[in-house]
């Protein structure tokens, strides 16, 4: 699989706009493309390098992330409950080796937010279904938040 080829999948999703920084891109479900600097969350994002963080190495050759927010249920279906400890660097204590690749795992800072992340994966077929998930988690927090300004 290839970076290309799952930004091309999550791409086809009704309502997607995406917003790229540094060769990283960010997914965001704004199917009317108005959203407020302050509601523009990603559902899943793609990132390529080191800007961020260094934990998962992704200065080597061909290595990138996905990382998608998933419900709570999901999450702790996946991995139990969410990390708590952090070391100096704020790295969560997951006891998932982050450098690992094509291994889905609890996202390095942000799996207390129900976030997972996977390093160079494979294949495309295993990660659909979250994908999917991701996007209709984040199109239901648009629809609330939505009915919300209408009432």
């Amino acid at each position: 699989m290839t970076i290309d080829e799952l930004d091309r999948m999550i791409r086809a999703y009704d309502g997607v706009r995406v917003l790229e920084a540094q060769d990283d891109l960010f997914y965001l479900y704004d199917p009317a493309a108005d959203l407020p600097p302050e509601r523009q969350q990603p559902f899943a994002t793609i990132v390529t390098g080191d800007h961020y963080e260094k934990v998962s190495r992704l200065d080597e050759p061909g290595a990138w992330r996905l990382n998608l927010g998933l419900t709570k249920a999901t999450y702790t279906s996946l991995f139990g409950p969410v990390p708590t400890e952090r070391d100096a660097d704020w790295v969560l204590d997951s006891g998932h080796d982050y450098t690992a690749r094509n291994t889905l795992m609890p996202h390095p800072f942000y799996a207390a937010q129900y976030w997972v992340a996977v390093v160079s994966p494979v294949e495309a077929a295993p990660l659909v279904p979250l994908v999917q998930e991701a996007y209709e988690f984040a199109a239901r927090k648009y629809a609330n938040h939505q009915s919300r300004q209408t009432q």
